[in-house]
C-alpha cells in the first residue's frame, strides 16, 4: 500500500535526522509529534544536498546534485519517488505550502558551494546564507504555522534571522574544517591565515544580534512548535558562548563542541523555563 511506503519514507527521514546530527534530532523530538515528520523531512532534503557537495569526493558532484534536483521534480510531477527521502520532503512540501523559491534558493547555494570557496562581499555572503540557511528556517516556519499564510508573513523575518545565526555558528565552529578540508571561507575578509580576536569578536556580535531579533518571532509561535524552536535557540547559544570564550587561536585549529551531558542539562533547564511561561 502507498500509505505504507509514505511511512517508511518519513521513518527514513527520521534516521537521517538521528544519523546526522543528535542536537538537531533532540529538538524535533521537543516539537508535537504532528509535526515531526514534516521537520523530518525536510532535514532528510537538506542533509542530503549537503552531503553531495560536502563529502561524496570521490564522485561526479555536479551529476548528483542536478540528479537530486530532477528527482525531486519529478516526485513533485507524479506524487510519488521511490528514493524515500524525496518522497516524504514532496509530501511536506505539498501539505504546508512551502512555495518553489525556497526549494529553488536553497538548491543555488548548494550547487555555489561547487564553483565557489571565497565569499568576499557580504552581497555574496547573505546571498549564500539565505539559501544554504534562511530559506530551510522558512521551510520549517511553513510547518509550524500549517501552511496559513498570514502567520507565516509574521515571523517571517524573525525564522530568517534563526536559520541565520545556527548557519554563522557552524560556520565559525567549522572554521578549521572548511578551510582546510573543504578550501572554504564564508566570511567576507576572514580567512584561517588572518582569523584574530578582533574578527571573532565581530562575527559574535553580528550572530548575537541574529539571536537577539530571533529570539521575539520564536515567543509567538505556535505551542505546537515552541518548546522545540525554542530547544534549538538555548542549545546553540551556549555553543556560541562556548566560541565566545575560546580563545581565537584555538577555533583555528580545533572543533568546539557541547558535550551530551550538558546537552542533557540545557534541554531540563529549557523544559522548566517552558513550563514557567518564561519563554
Amino acid at each position: 500500500m502507498k500509505s505504507l511506503f509514505d511511512a517508511v519514507s518519513f521513518k527514513c527521514s527520521k534516521l537521517v535526522t538521528k544519523s546526522y546530527s543528535t542536537s538537531f534530532s533532540l529538538a524535533v523530538k521537543m516539537l508535537s509529534p504532528s509535526i515531526r515528520d514534516a521537520i523530518y523531512s525536510i532535514y532528510g532534503f537538506v542533509r542530503f544536498a549537503d552531503e553531495i557537495v560536502d563529502s561524496f569526493h570521490d564522485y561526479e558532484k555536479e551529476y548528483l546534485i542536478e540528479d537530486f534536483e530532477k528527482e525531486y521534480y519529478k516526485a513533485m510531477e507524479l506524487g510519488i519517488s521511490l528514493n524515500p527521502i524525496l518522497n516524504s520532503f514532496q509530501h511536506t512540501v505539498k501539505e504546508f505550502n512551502i512555495t518553489d523559491d525556497l526549494v529553488q534558493a536553497f538548491l543555488k547555494s548548494m550547487k555555489m558551494d561547487l564553483i565557489k570557496s571565497n565569499y568576499q562581499t557580504q552581497t555574496e555572503y547573505i546571498d549564500y546564507i539565505y539559501g544554504s540557511a534562511d530559506v530551510v528556517g522558512l521551510m520549517c516556519l511553513k510547518v509550524f504555522v500549517s501552511g496559513k499564510e498570514h502567520k507565516y508573513e509574521q515571523l517571517k523575518n524573525e525564522a530568517m534571522r534563526l536559520g541565520s545565526a545556527f548557519q554563522k555558528v557552524n560556520f565559525l565552529r567549522d572554521l578549521k574544517d572548511d578551510s582546510t578540508i573543504l578550501n572554504r571561507a564564508y566570511f567576507p575578509g576572514v580567512n584561517l591565515n588572518n582569523f584574530d580576536e578582533d574578527s571573532k569578536t565581530q562575527i559574535i556580535k553580528e550572530i548575537e544580534e541574529d539571536f537577539r531579533i530571533a529570539y521575539q518571532g520564536i515567543v509567538k509561535l505556535p505551542i505546537e512548535a515552541k518548546f522545540g524552536v525554542y530547544t534549538a535557540y538555548v542549545y546553540y547559544r551556549k555553543l556560541l558562548k562556548k566560541l565566545k570564550n575560546t580563545p581565537y587561536y584555538e577555533i583555528g585549529n580545533s572543533r568546539i563542541r557541547v558535550s551530551n551531558y550538558t546537552k542533557a542539562g540545557l534541554l531540563a533547564q529549557s523544559f522548566v523555563t517552558y513550563k514557567l511561561k518564561l519563554v
